[in-house]
């Protein structure tokens, strides 16, 4: 496994901060062009946005904000840049909150987070978050893809066939929380 998971990894001080230059404002004009954003975001100029610094000037969109928007635009309440049919998942969280996910190479962003962990090729991940409406299990299963990793896509339950196949299929990472471990490592 290489020391690092990209070259985004290894880029001086100076080109980090000549990506963020370049790449904040047209994220915050992509932002803009969203319904639920445009209002938000009416006073900023996006070219202003070049900095970390800069973003702690920016609204602060709360959870409660969100669910209403949700409810009166469902399904994103104008946040989202594409139609709900143009992504691959769409998950339930509590509030509720709908929240568009993708199949796309490590969409998540959790690649970089298991390579860190020291998981990639040749690991067998049994990943225990769930898959039923939250993103928790499709964000790790998309994470350990990107490491070339397989999963087994567990979720919760069923524990005695959770320690059968974790021994069976021999995995070498576990995903989900310490409390479903312990249960699992005590039924083992």
């Amino acid at each position: 496994m290489s020391k690092h998971f990209d070259p985004l990894e290894t880029r001086s001080a100076d080109q980090r901060a000549a990506d963020l230059a370049r790449d904040l404002p047209l994220q915050i004009a992509r932002a803009q062009a969203t319904a639920g954003m445009a209002e938000a975001l009416a006073e900023v100029r996006a070219q202003d946005i070049t900095t970390i610094a800069d973003l702690a000037g920016l609204p602060v969109l709360r959870k409660s904000a969100l669910v209403a928007a949700q409810s009166s635009a469902s399904p994103f309440g104008g946040y989202a840049a594409l139609r709900a049919a143009e992504f691959e998942h769409i998950f339930q969280s509590p509030g509720p909150i709908y929240e568009p996910g993708r199949t796309s190479p490590d969409w998540w962003r959790m690649g970089r987070f298991l390579h860190a962990s020291g998981i990639g090729r040749g690991d067998i991940v049994q990943n225990c978050f769930s898959y039923h409406l939250v993103p928790a299990g499709m964000m790790f299963e998309n994470g350990a893809r990107a490491v070339g990793a397989a999963v087994l896509p567990a979720g919760t339950g069923q524990t005695e066939l959770q320690v059968r196949a974790a021994r069976d299929i021999g995995c070498t990472a576990y995903a989900g929380t310490p409390d479903y471990l312990k249960i699992i490592l005590d039924k083992a």
